[in-house]
């Protein structure tokens, strides 16, 4: 089942430069392995702000919800998740 997910990140400002700096290091591990995968089928930036715009490939809500909860950075992300499916006018064989 496929999801496009939103995720933007505030991480605080009191947050010690070294605690932040191991969770985004954290984070980048933690997303190549799900890309590896094939859970996180796609990955963009936003440009101008620290968020992202993904396409999560997964078994269902529960899957995608234990992956997001997963990511280091979760605590200081919001989120919005909206499930995907086929369009009958597109011409594409596959959703890749």
């Amino acid at each position: 089942m496929l999801f496009h997910v939103e995720m933007e990140v505030r991480i605080p400002h009191d947050l010690p430069t070294e605690r932040a700096d191991a969770l985004k290091q954290a984070e980048r591990v933690r997303a190549v392995e799900l890309q590896r995968t094939g859970a996180w089928r796609h990955l963009w930036r936003v440009a101008g702000r620290y968020a992202n715009v993904s396409i999560f490939d997964v078994s269902g809500a529960q899957e995608l919800h234990d992956i997001l909860c997963s990511l280091p950075l979760f605590p200081f992300m919001e989120i919005r998740v909206a499930p995907l499916c086929r369009h009958p006018s597109s011409i594409r064989d596959d959703d890749r």
